[in-house]
């Protein structure tokens, strides 16, 4: 036992083992890769444990010092790897991204982080204030995130590996359609009070379930006056970093063909009547001959209809309280594709019209049927038996 070293306290020390002179512990080993690293603990008891961890993790070829990156260096290592992201998506991860490189867990060790942690995180963040459907885009980077550090042999278990809904409650605003009597009322309204020309853009929506990018993106090439036909197969935007930009449909199912009801065609013919010939086309990504302008000849883009609407609404308000529902782009949208349920469509032909990938997001849509109308859909069909 002679020459073996020892402690303050006398007790012998391991090999990799050493006491500081701030009388603090260290142990240094030696990765798979041949690199050597030091952990460090206050106590021999302590240091020991973190000795067996780390003993048991190069056992099973978990590379211990790859967990010991901060949380945020994971993250941002994940997302360097991801390719195909679209402009919304980039710029709603930049967002979260940032958050979490600005809070505490964001800098917690990779190996540290158990199950609890993770859905304390989201706890807290809910408790602040953000919204389930926020935090699942935390979900969607971290999660994943995790997994590869996983595949990577950083860590032995996904901590992420649960849903947000067993643990954060639905907190989002019900979409709800708007009645007839309040499409003829909002309708009439907007043609009274508002100042803008903005009236036939709001008819259009509800008669045709477009996205406000979409109506926006339309060109004097994308109507058909003939055959009563809107084309769709792009879609006009703007951010605060890009002023104009034109990209495909949110999904494949975005390309598509719309039929004009009778007021639409109006709408639309009305809106070429009106529309004031710049000095020069805009041209955007290739595409000019835009059908709706602002007063500056410029491309409208949904941030105007939004921002008008929202004006809009709070005359409403001012007017008649708040018992007039809240008026939205998308509640337009919603409408529309209540309106052609209730009318007996068949879910496929509509699921077609909006334009979405899958028919579970048009059936979603059913759910915000009010009774009578199941009443009345109900009476039709014991009628036919």
């Amino acid at each position: 036992m002679l020459g073996r070293r020892k402690d303050r306290n006398g007790r012998v020390l391991k090999t990799g083992e050493n006491q500081r002179k701030n009388g603090t512990y260290e142990y240094r080993y030696t990765d798979s890769y041949g690199q050597v690293h030091s952990i460090y603990a206050k106590t021999l008891e302590d240091l020991r444990k973190k000795e067996s961890a780390i003993q048991r993790d190069l056992a099973d070829g978990i590379d211990y010092a790859a967990g010991e990156i901060p949380v945020a260096d994971l993250v941002d290592r994940y997302m360097n790897l991801k390719r195909d992201v679209g402009h919304n998506t980039k710029r709603a991860y930049g967002t979260v991204i940032n958050r979490i490189k600005e809070s505490e867990f964001g800098q917690m060790k990779v190996r540290n982080v158990k199950p609890s942690d993770a859905k304390r995180f989201y706890i807290d963040l809910h408790d602040s204030g953000s919204k389930r459907n926020t935090i699942s885009i935390y979900h969607s980077v971290l999660r994943p995130a995790f997994e590869m550090a996983v595949d990577d042999d950083m860590i032995r278990k996904n901590p992420f590996k649960f849903k947000v809904s067993d643990i954060i409650p639905d907190d989002a605003v019900k979409r709800t359609a708007l009645t007839k009597q309040q499409q003829e009322d909002y309708l009439r309204f907007i043609q009274e009070n508002g100042q803008d020309n903005y009236y036939d853009d709001i008819m259009i929506l509800i008669g045709t379930g477009l996205r406000v990018s979409e109506l926006y993106g339309l060109t004097s090439k994308d109507v058909d006056f003939k055959k009563k036909l809107i084309f769709i197969n792009h879609q006009l935007c703007r951010t605060a970093e890009k002023p104009y930009f034109v990209k495909a449909p949110k999904t494949c199912s975005g390309v598509r063909c719309i039929p004009m009801s009778d007021f639409v065609y109006m709408a639309l013919k009305r809106v070429m009547a009106s529309r004031q010939t710049p000095a020069v086309e805009p041209l955007v990504d290739g595409y000019s001959g835009f059908l709706f302008l602002d007063k500056s000849g410029m491309p409208k883009v949904a941030m105007h209809l939004e921002n008008y609407m929202r004006g809009m609404q709070e005359k409403i308000n001012r007017m008649y309280g708040k018992s007039f529902p809240r008026v939205t782009p998308h509640v337009l949208r919603h409408t529309f594709c209540t309106n052609m349920q209730r009318a007996g469509i068949d879910v496929k032909s509509l699921q077609y019209l909006m334009g979405h990938s899958n028919v579970s997001v048009t059936l979603d849509v059913y759910s915000h049927v009010d009774f009578q109308a199941v009443e009345e859909a109900f009476g039709k069909a014991v009628s036919n038996l």
